[in-house]
């Protein structure tokens, strides 16, 4: 990307609003697909030049190339993003994306894993004793314990980790923290792994909590091979991923009547709308269990 407005942006939002490098990859890799079209069709077009009817046309092209609509509408997110930081620097004063719409979404019930297939991965199933088996034990323990996202937990450090308080401290989206509670099998798992961990690296508060077998920082794809791996064994669905089990964690809370406000603060959500996903899983529970039971239904 050759605008020097764009590279600007993606400063403000690595240095300033403090994103994880994935969010940084996935909103430069859009801005990218936006470039490359007004460079094949406006080539001699300013970023800030840009109006309604060129946008409308990007999204158009975005939609012929069969596109679901999820992915047209984080495009569309990003590059409104981007025009509103050019709107707060002054360097536009009209926003070209005020009047885009968004193409409309189906919505879709949060993938989850049933507890009991959890509850026999992560009590029946014979982890390795050695530092691998036992970070990958934790690892699944700490999403379905958590319900941290893929990045937060990369992110975490030795300091981060308070045993004695029993919580995690967790730096979310827009550099907001929180702290999520721990259990108590969670904080023996903790201390398990802290006492391997120490015998084969040195450690200091700094350091990236979780490791690979090398003792260097964990990286997506490295978790998600984990996370995939160990689903395998105990379910069959399609989706076995660390989402997954953050969007688990989450459901089986509301599932034994967690409060609804207190589920949002442990997940990170900005706003009690998008927690409130999670009821219509437990509301479909409701629904076919009654369709079982009652002898109307």
């Amino acid at each position: 990307m050759k605008s020097i407005h764009i590279q600007s942006f993606i400063n403000y939002l690595e240095f300033e609003k403090r994103y994880s490098k994935h969010t940084i990859i996935s909103y430069t890799n859009d801005l990218q697909n936006y470039t490359d079209f007004l460079a094949h069709y406006y080539p001699d077009l300013a970023i800030e030049a840009v109006g309604y009817q060129i946008l409308r046309s990007w999204v158009v092209e975005l939609a012929e190339a069969d596109l679901n609509n999820k992915s047209i509408n984080r495009k569309i997110a990003t590059v409104r993003s981007l025009y509103k930081f050019l709107q707060l620097k002054g360097i536009i004063t009209n926003n070209p994306t005020k009047l885009l719409k968004s193409p409309k979404i189906e919505k879709r019930l949060p993938d989850t894993i049933e507890q009991k297939s959890l509850f026999q991965l992560l009590s029946e199933l014979q982890f390795d004793e050695d530092f691998s088996g036992i970070r990958d034990k934790l690892l699944i323990e700490m999403f379905y314990g958590t319900g941290m996202r893929l990045s937060e937990l990369i992110e975490l450090n030795h300091a981060d980790i308070s045993i004695n308080n029993q919580q995690v401290k967790v730096l979310g989206k827009g550099n907001k923290e929180r702290f999520i509670p721990l259990h108590q099998s969670l904080i023996l798992l903790i201390k398990n792994y802290l006492d391997v961990k120490n015998n084969l690296f040195s450690c200091n508060p700094s350091q990236s909590f979780f490791v690979t077998d090398t003792g260097k920082q964990l990286y997506p794809m490295f978790v998600y091979r984990k996370v995939y791996h160990y689903l395998t064994l105990v379910t069959p669905k399609e989706k076995r991923s660390p989402h997954v089990l953050r969007h688990s964690f989450a459901t089986h809370l509301l599932d034994a009547g967690a409060d609804l406000n207190a589920i949002k603060e442990m997940l990170g959500h900005s706003s009690l709308a998008a927690t409130q996903v999670y009821t219509h899983n437990s509301l479909e529970k409701l629904k076919a269990v009654f369709k079982k039971a009652h002898p109307k239904a």
